[in-house]
Parts: structure tokens; C-alpha cells; sequence
């Protein structure tokens, strides 16, 4: 089995969960088989997954698809290095033999820059600020060429970027391809470029109508700085004047060009490429659904209510109860929920101090639909408060505790109200149960009032 972890697990649970927004798959059958394949509640709902998964192709499409992303990227690489021997042709004049450095260097590294500028800039703000880089350009031709616009590769194209969004790694994932292309053209490039300078004569000059060569000479003095640390030479202030320069001076054109697009075109881009590759390995790890969300909360308090339940009988050597979760009050609403549980037809459900009080009533009658219901509804409200109201007078079994637990697991403070004609030996039953259980942190009483006191 794989780890839940795992980022196709991940992808998958996402998935089926983006699926099911549309209506709930039928899935009693993959509840009862992930109930008992996962001790953890993440495992339980990547096994769940994985079963709803493979039933509704999911599995098959996310295979083709994974099949398929090496050839289409080595198919965008292929074109990119086609298009690098391109504008390296164009550059070299073709049979002119003549270089104008200053559109050669704007026609190598403006859209370079302007892209690397919008990626950083990227990094500050939404997500889809990365729909034009070839790190998305390649997952969306995988998508087309996997599945097109038909299946369930769409879905699966929602939830992936979603988990990398989550996870903050959208930017890093798509930045790590695109650095990596960019970086691989620019190699082909100087690659090309030096082949030709090699072994062809070239004039490297510059031209202008309305501009002071002064300015060019700066210019080639400052873009040469860092090329220079790496022992690239700069041509001096007589060589730029010099509207044709000596042999010397254009073997320093040739190689001051070559050196501006190794320092501010490859080096950029291969060093970014690390950088997102050390980013997607610290933070890996966090792609994995989001289990705080109320679809994920109603799914791990269906897999606790088909959790056998405990004995609740006292038994001298039998082991102490679990300790019941709670949502954590940071998570909770403001609500007031109040459920009857398994009430006489006699005893009217809500009382109207609770419809005063605004709350939130039902009345539960102990059914599997009546409970998925009420799973649903506290999951979607996630109530800080709630009060189940149960007969004084019925005796408490294991059906009860289990309610009880399920309900402590979506609120923050649950109460029990013994209400209904009873004598005090039921009532102290009540309370000796609740501690026999490992309930007893749950305040019991048999007056409505006091019990909604402070929470008013």
C-alpha cells in the first residue's frame, strides 16, 4: 500500500473529493474496506479514495497521464531547442556575417528577463500568475494529449494544482520546468554561437542614429562587470568607438556577448532551477489534503461510527477508554446545535428556551441515514456548542456512546440533558455511565436552564 502521503494518493483523495462536490459517490462498500486497511484517518480516506478511484477511472487516466509527461516534455524540449539554434542563426546574421551586439543581446535576453521578472514577481501573488510559463504549459499539453477535454484528466489537472497550491509549491513545481528549459536553451544557444564564432569570421559592431557613443561605452562597461569575475574580457573604450575594430578587439565582442548571456541568461536560470528543486524537496511533504475541511471532517466521523464500539459494561480488567476528540475551539462557529436523541413520540423536540436561544434543532432517531445527516450538518457547521437532549428514564447502551463520541469529535462543548419524567436512581445511572464510558467531561443535567447559563 502506498504511503497516504504520497502525492498521487494526495491527488487522487483531492480528486475524488472535487468529483463528489457534484453529489456523493455510492461508497458503503469502500467505507467498510478502508475502515479496517488504516489505522490513521488520513489512510483511511486515501484508501477510500483509491477504491472510488479505480472504480471511476481515475486510476487509469492518472496512469496515462504520468505515461505521457516525459514524452511531451521531451517533445516542448525538443521544439525549444529548435527554436535555440533559430534565434542563434538569426543572431549570427546568417550570410551577412555581421553581429549588431545591442539586438542581439536585447533578442536573446529581453523575453528572458521579462518572464524570470514576472516568475519572482509571481512568487508574491495568486497562483495563476504561472498560466503562461512552460512549467504550466507543459502540465496542460499533458492534460490534452492524456485525456483532452473528455474523462476525468480535467479533475485530475484541478486537484494537482490545487494540492501545489496548498502546499505553497504551485510556483516552485511549474518554476523548476520552466527555469530548467530556459536554462537548456540558452546552453543550446551559446553552444551554437561559439561553434560559429569558432570557426567563421564575424564583424561584431553596434549602430545608432540619435544616441552618443558615449553611451555604449558605459553601457558594454557595466553589462561586462560580472562577466569579467568569471574571466570574461570587456572590450575597452577605443574598441567600442572603433566602428571596425582589429582581430583583438572582436575576439572581445565575440566573447563579452557570449559571457553577458552565460551571467545573466543560463546562470539565472539554472541557478533558480536548483532552487526550486530544494524547495520542492523541503516542502513535499505537504501535499496531502487539507483534512481540516468539512468534507474530510464528515468522512473521519463515518469512519469512527463504523468503529466497533466499546464495552461499556463495568469489567474490572477491561482497559481504559480512549479519551473522546474535540474540535479545536480555534475551528468552531458560533452555533448552538441542539439534538434530541432517540426521544419518545411523547416528549416534544425543541424545547422553546432552545428556539429562544436560536439554536440549530434535530431529532435523531438513531437510523444510519438520520446519522449521516447529522454528520453532515455538524461537519458543515462545526458548532461550538452543542446539546443532546435523551430521555431520563432509557437506559444508556453502546449505541449511545458512540453517538456521543461522534458528536464530541464536531463541537467543542457538548452537554447532556436528562429530561422526561424518571426517578433519581435513572439519573444517577446516567452519570455512573457517562464515567464508565470515559464520557464523564461531558456536564449532565436534568435542568435546562443552568446548563444554557453560561453559554449565553
Amino acid at each position: 500500500m502506498a504511503h497516504p502521503s504520497s502525492f498521487q494518493d494526495a491527488t487522487l483523495t483531492e480528486a475524488v473529493r472535487l468529483i463528489e462536490e457534484a453529489g456523493p459517490l455510492e461508497d458503503s462498500q469502500a467505507l467498510r474496506e478502508a475502515a479496517g486497511a488504516d489505522p490513521g484517518a488520513a489512510g483511511r480516506i486515501a484508501q477510500r479514495a483509491r477504491i472510488l478511484a479505480g472504480r471511476t477511472g481515475l486510476v487509469a487516466e492518472l496512469a496515462g497521464a504520468r505515461a505521457w509527461a516525459p514524452w511531451v516534455l521531451l517533445g516542448l524540449v525538443a521544439l525549444i531547442v529548435i527554436a535555440g539554434l533559430s534565434l542563434a542563426g538569426n543572431v549570427l546574421g546568417g550570410g551577412e556575417r555581421r553581429i549588431n551586439v545591442v539586438v542581439a543581446l536585447a533578442s536573446l535576453l529581453g523575453l528572458h528577463l521579462l518572464t524570470l521578472l514576472l516568475w519572482l514577481i509571481g512568487l508574491l501573488v495568486s497562483p495563476g500568475s504561472f498560466n503562461a510559463s512552460f512549467g504550466w504549459i507543459w502540465i496542460a499539453l499533458t492534460a490534452r494529449v492524456a485525456g483532452g477535454r473528455q474523462g476525468q484528466v480535467p479533475v485530475l489537472l484541478r486537484a494537482t494544482t490545487r494540492l501545489l497550491a496548498q502546499a505553497r509549491l504551485l510556483p516552485w513545481a511549474l518554476g523548476f520546468v520552466s527555469h530548467a528549459i530556459w536554462a537548456l536553451s540558452f546552453a543550446v544557444v551559446i553552444a551554437a554561437m561559439l561553434f560559429a564564432l569558432a570557426f567563421r569570421n564575424y564583424a561584431l559592431n553596434w549602430e545608432t542614429t540619435i544616441l552618443d557613443p558615449d553611451f555604449f561605452v558605459q553601457g558594454v562597461q557595466w553589462l561586462g562587470r560580472l562577466p569579467a569575475w568569471l574571466g570574461f574580457p570587456v572590450p575597452d573604450a577605443q574598441a567600442v568607438r572603433s566602428p571596425l575594430a582589429a582581430a583583438s578587439g572582436q575576439r572581445a565582442w565575440a566573447l563579452w556577448l557570449t559571457g553577458c548571456i552565460v551571467v545573466y541568461g543560463l546562470l539565472p536560470r539554472a541557478a533558480f532551477a536548483l532552487l526550486c528543486a530544494a524547495v520542492w524537496r523541503m516542502r513535499r511533504q505537504a501535499l496531502a489534503p487539507d483534512l481540516s475541511l468539512p468534507y474530510y471532517r464528515k468522512l473521519i466521523a463515518r469512519f469512527d461510527a463504523l468503529t466497533p464500539p466499546n464495552i461499556v459494561d463495568a469489567d474490572p480488567g477491561q482497559s481504559p477508554h480512549l479519551a473522546p476528540q474535540h474540535l479545536p475551539s480555534a475551528d468552531a462557529t458560533e452555533t448552538l446545535m441542539a439534538i434530541g436523541f432517540e426521544l419518545p413520540d411523547e416528549l416534544p423536540w425543541p424545547p422553546a428556551a432552545l428556539d429562544m436561544r436560536g439554536a440549530r434543532a434535530m431529532r435523531i432517531d438513531g437510523s444510519a441515514a438520520a446519522m449521516r445527516q447529522l454528520q453532515g450538518t455538524l461537519a458543515r457547521l462545526r458548532p461550538r456548542r452543542v446539546l443532546v437532549g435523551c430521555h431520563a428514564g432509557s437506559s444508556p447502551d453502546r449505541g449511545t456512546e458512540r453517538f456521543l463520541r461522534e458528536v464530541l469529535a464536531l463541537c467543542s462543548d457538548c452537554r447532556l440533558w436528562l429530561f422526561g419524567t424518571a426517578d433519581d436512581e435513572a439519573r444517577r445511572r446516567w452519570h455512573t455511565w457517562l464515567g464508565d464510558a470515559g464520557l464523564d467531561g461531558i456536564h449532565a443535567g436534568d435542568a435546562l436552564e443552568p446548563m444554557l447559563h453560561d453559554w449565553t
